[in-house]
């Protein structure tokens, strides 16, 4: 059985969830929730280090957080779900990492009979035309070898900011991952603002994207990020086509709390539907 004290790592993840396990991490929240990343980083990694890693896509947040890590402890861990479309800013930035830090950046990839079959049956831009085939390709690309990694860690480190999204808004800087087995998850930048994390990565010459001088404010798959407008929200170029969606991929979150079709599509359904029973 787990260790379920608060100071002590979770050695098997992937046992069903108890109610003391989550009293412990409600209690780490509570206690973290008005610590700074620094605190909160240097228990984490005194806590779960080797099982405890760092998930970085490419964004600003990601890159504060591997620096700030490093300085608490250069072996610390990064991954990256290689989908086989980022850009290529996305490779030149992990090489800077490797440069910089001398991190070993960890490449999860997707399984490539699972891409060819979707690929073949659906067209390498399917997400285009829904919602449904977009998050299945997201599914295939991402949620799938994120499980995969998560089985083999006690702990993860992610980025999201409740300022980013609707959808993140109310996260915890420690949070039970239930989508992931029970294991933990800490948004040690929960609280930050934007403007904080430029001021870290200005202040400290953190390396970031390039994509970043470009317009953009938020980094995922090529064919699946544009730059934002002006006075668009940080997540407006993520699946820019979609309508009334929660602009999310399904690692963060369920994809079936996320709603497979969007509200407009639901509503169209409706009406067709009603059509059928009246014709």
């Amino acid at each position: 059985m787990a260790d379920r004290d608060p100071i002590q790592p979770i050695h098997e993840p992937a046992l069903a969830v108890f109610d003391e396990e989550s009293a412990w991490v409600q209690d780490a929240a509570d206690r973290f929730e008005g610590a700074g990343a620094q605190d909160l980083l240097e228990w984490a990694i005194e806590t779960f280090h080797p099982r405890l890693a760092i998930s970085a896509a490419g964004g600003v947040d990601g890159m504060v957080l591997v620096d700030m890590a490093w300085r608490i402890d250069p072996s610390i861990r990064v991954f990256t779900l290689d989908t086989g479309r980022l850009p290529p800013e996305t490779y030149a930035l992990f090489e800077e990492v490797r440069d910089r830090y001398g991190i070993d950046v960890e490449f999860e990839v997707p399984d490539a009979s699972g891409v060819a079959a979707f690929q073949t049956a659906n067209g390498p831009n399917a997400m285009y035309r829904s919602v449904d085939l977009r998050t299945s390709c997201c599914t295939i690309r991402k949620v799938e070898p994120l499980k995969r990694k998560l089985a083999t860690l006690d702990a993860w480190i992610a980025g999201l900011r409740r300022e980013q999204w609707v959808s993140r808004r109310n996260i915890a800087k420690v949070e039970l991952d239930r989508e992931h087995g029970g294991i933990v998850k800490l948004n040690p930048l929960a609280d930050w603002t934007l403007d904080r994390v430029w001021d870290y990565i200005r202040d400290k010459e953190v390396p970031y994207h390039e994509l970043f001088d470009h317009g953009y404010t938020s980094i995922g798959c090529s064919p699946c990020t544009r730059a934002v407008m002006p006075g668009e929200s940080e997540r407006a170029g993520r699946w820019w086509w979609e309508q009334d969606t929660n602009k999310e991929c399904g690692i963060h979150c369920s994809v079936q709390l996320l709603g497979s079709k969007s509200d407009r599509e639901k509503a169209a359904e409706a009406r067709a539907s009603l059509k059928e029973v009246h014709s």
